[in-house]
């Protein structure tokens, strides 16, 4: 099947792929599609050394790759928004990220708070224990994780199973009291000191948020920040270009 047919399979479908082009280098404009659901099969005519780069990719941007200069192209399903605890902050959080074009999932163990009454921004809601139902939602490279409980009982389990997968960002609300209390819990259930460092808690850039919505926006825009690769501050006082570019 020629690349031409893949790209047409991928625009059709949610299959996760990345393309490379050539922009700067030997073969200027040479392609390399790579399929990461096919144990990472390869069609086109770039170096094959690039096929690699691809799983560690989450959006469209430039790179540099021995002595190239390459653009990579995301295919594949959109973000995906994780929340653990169907409170209000939950809901803002749903609706911000949907207007991303992000899909959004709410998981609470408890039926009375998991309603499409409480929770009309989820996509898809899961009344399940958190560790059992991201086992079955299985957050990846591309997916955001964001526990609101901010009970132990519920957090524990939940930021376990979410430091098992490779979410690109893993969030957790409270105080910095209840961070280090929660730490501490994480620890003692076995989970090594350097995932713990994974943990983005308090969830949320320093915005001053009061208000769910507020609070959803601080913690959606860490999330944005993480994934680009950058560091959240002010545009006005950042070296690097405005534009995603690796």
């Amino acid at each position: 099947m020629t690349l031409a047919d893949r790209l047409l399979e991928l625009a059709h479908g949610d299959e996760r792929a990345v393309l490379f082009t050539v922009v700067e280098g030997p073969q200027p404009g040479a392609k390399l599609l790579v399929l990461l659901e096919r144990g990472g099969e390869t069609v086109g005519d770039a170096p094959a050394s690039l096929a690699p780069l691809a799983r560690e990719i989450k959006r469209n941007g430039m790179h540099e790759h021995e002595g190239l200069r390459v653009f990579a192209e995301v295919y594949g399903p959109p973000p995906r928004l994780v929340v653990v605890g169907a409170v209000d902050t939950a809901e803002a959080l749903c609706a911000a990220a949907k207007m991303l074009g992000w899909h959004t999932t709410c998981i609470d163990a408890r039926a009375a708070f998991a309603t499409p009454e409480r929770m009309p921004s989820a996509d898809e809601l899961v009344v399940e224990w958190p560790d059992v139902a991201l086992a079955r939602v299985a957050p990846d490279h591309g997916t955001a994780v964001v526990v609101l409980t901010h009970d132990l009982k519920f957090d524990v389990p939940a930021l376990q199973a979410a430091l098992r997968t490779d979410a690109f960002y893993v969030g957790a609300i409270g105080s910095r009291k209840t961070q280090a209390k929660r730490r501490e819990e994480l620890v003692a259930a076995g989970v090594p000191e350097v995932e713990l460092d994974r943990i983005h808690g308090p969830a949320g850039l320093d915005l001053g948020a009061d208000t769910p919505g507020e609070t959803a926006v601080a913690i959606l825009s860490e999330a944005l920040a993480v994934r680009a690769g950058r560091d959240g501050r002010p545009l006005k006082t950042a070296a690097g270009r405005i534009h995603v570019e690796a």
